[in-house]
């Protein structure tokens, strides 16, 4: 699925994820309120509220009633297997397979690294 035809709550969740992942949003830290983060997207808060119950419903994210969502222990390192897991899958046997066909090196590859 490409970016463009990925659901918004989709493109949210990567984007959270990617930010839980380089620790912008660290282990015991808040996420922004539905209503911030949604409004700093241009969002609608429900399709925000939609990307936090799949982090709720994964076990990477609590909620602390009155006070809002937290980033659990070991959120990042699962996350980060679970990414690693899903490009492994999903998206590394296209790239290998454009990179075979345009005939790149892994020594051109790693020299524009």
């Amino acid at each position: 699925m490409t970016s463009q035809s990925k659901p918004v709550y989709l493109k949210l969740r990567d984007m959270i994820a990617a930010a839980i992942i380089d620790g912008r949003y660290g282990e015991g830290e808040m996420l922004p309120s539905v209503r911030a983060l949604a409004a700093e997207q241009g969002a609608n808060p429900l399709t925000v509220a939609k990307a936090y119950q799949q982090f709720q419903t994964d076990g990477l994210v609590a909620v602390q009633r009155g006070v809002g969502m937290y980033v659990v222990e070991g959120a990042a390192e699962r996350l980060r297997h679970s990414e690693r897991e899903e490009f492994l899958r999903s998206e590394w046997p296209m790239i290998r397979e454009r990179i075979a066909r345009l005939g790149l090196t892994a020594d051109e590859l790693l020299e524009r690294a």
